[in-house]
């Protein structure tokens, strides 16, 4: 098997948050030979059939996605619909199980990769088919959250309960508050997040993670020790630049502000914040008194963003504040040479881009593993600064949105400089020659020790 190809099937959770990591993982593969079945809602495929690099060798299988009373009739990702509605996208998914059956004994792949589909083990196991947990969700988030010394099958899970790491955790910086720790108990509750991780890591052959061992290798060593699995790195996965040039539009827009001072805010496909809070956000930036790309959706109550701003906001825009509702190409605008300051929710995606720009990162997480991996950017890398908020109820000020984004403004601000500093290393880091090809070279030989 050593000197052959594997051939993977993937089924990532449906959303684009999971899906668009694992295409670019499936390029990785891709470029080393490996054939790649993947498995995705059937009309989410173009939103990342563009990424394809590999065409001859990455095969994209469309899935009809069964209708779930309480759902819209056509919903398929969690970017359809409002949070609350997630766990029904995965009773969902879980009902294409027959179908995805019938697909992996027709192809006969050699590994399965997945996330939330608890099942997949069992039917991989039934057929032959080895199955990799392939983490988008961080290491950090997962030993903090999920490591079964915290007994949560057992005892459930109460906010109080993740004020304090479980035992044998890394020593490390991550702290929740306790609106934080609230949240992600109220977050994990049920079948729908706990159990099926739990579930996943337990019964799969190997787990793997999109990051590097000199990042969170304690936080996956942990794991392993905690589920007597194997653990193994895929290395950053830092997705290919972009072929096609920014388009003409975002390039006029952007070039009309000095190199490094305009500060884009973006939160990713699905967040959707309370008016005050967007309110305080953009006020926030105004008092920073640098230009601003911010692309939000409208937040929640408002049909645009234009109609949710304070009054008086735009008039006093003056050309140095550009919003924008749908989508925006994140990854060019991030390498523009105007962006200087990258305001995040910080989603893994995201963080995965940055780190490797010259963007200065600025922290505002908002639910799940966006809370860790904040502190794991701030407090372990302390290559970002967060945006400070109340212990109790998580309220920031316009006040605290501007402290942050001044703090790396100002080259005499110790924090800032020590930040920017620790930047500059990680990205030098990540971006090293060979670094992803030994990653990636040490992860397929891993795979191949499996069969």
């Amino acid at each position: 098997m050593a000197d052959r190809s594997f051939h993977i099937a993937m089924y990532p959770w449906f959303t684009l948050g999971h899906i668009t990591p694992y295409v670019h993982m499936a390029n990785k593969l891709a470029g080393r030979g490996h054939k790649i079945s993947f498995f995705l809602p059937a009309k989410t495929q173009h939103k990342v059939e563009a990424f394809n690099l590999h065409t001859h060798l990455i095969t994209f299988i469309p899935i009809i996605v069964p209708h779930v009373e309480g759902l819209p009739l056509g919903a398929e990702t969690t970017n359809d619909v409002p949070f609350p509605l997630h766990p029904l996208i995965m009773t969902a998914m879980d009902l294409t199980e027959p179908d995805i059956e019938a697909y992996l004994r027709e192809l006969k792949p050699h590994f399965a990769f997945y996330d939330f589909t608890c099942w997949l083990p069992a039917l991989t196991r039934r057929l032959g088919i080895k199955s990799v947990v392939y983490c988008i969700i961080s290491s950090a988030t997962i030993g903090y959250l999920l490591s079964p010394a915290r007994k949560t099958l057992e005892k459930g899970m109460i906010g109080s309960d993740l004020l304090e790491p479980p035992e044998g955790f890394p020593s490390s910086s991550i702290k929740l508050r306790a609106h934080e720790a609230q949240a992600l108990a109220d977050y994990g509750s049920g079948l729908s997040f706990v159990e099926r991780q739990l579930m996943s890591l337990s019964d799969c052959d190997i787990i793997g993670f999109k990051t590097c061992r000199e990042i969170e290798g304690p936080y996956g060593e942990y794991i392993g020790s905690q589920f007597g699995k194997p653990v193994i790195f895929a290395g950053p996965v830092v997705p290919n630049p972009p072929k096609i040039a920014l388009e003409k539009q975002w390039e006029k827009l952007l070039s009309k502000f000095q190199p490094k001072t305009l500060i884009f805010c973006a939160f990713g496909s699905e967040c959707v914040l309370k008016m005050d809070r967007f309110q305080e956000l953009v006020l926030g930036l105004e008092l920073t008194g640098l230009p601003f790309l911010v692309a939000l959706k409208p937040p929640m109550g408002a049909e645009t963003i234009e109609s949710a701003l304070p009054e008086g906001f735009q008039e006093r825009l003056k050309g140095r504040g550009i919003l924008h509702g749908g989508w925006v190409p994140q990854q060019q605008i991030l390498r523009h040479r105007s962006v200087g300051y990258f305001v995040t929710h910080c989603g893994s995606g995201s963080l995965a881009e940055v780190m490797v720009s010259d963007c200065q990162l600025v922290l505002l997480p908002q639910v799940g593993d966006q809370i860790i991996n904040a502190r794991l950017m701030a407090g372990d890398l302390k290559i970002g600064v967060e945006v400070e908020k109340g212990d109790e109820d998580g309220v920031f000020t316009k006040y605290d949105v501007c402290k942050a984004v001044r703090t790396l403004m100002d080259h005499d601000n110790e924090l800032g400089n020590e930040v920017r500093t620790n930047h500059a290393k990680w990205k030098e880091f990540l971006l090293k020659p060979g670094l992803e090809n030994s990653y990636m070279d040490d992860f397929v030989m891993q795979l191949h020790a499996l069969v």
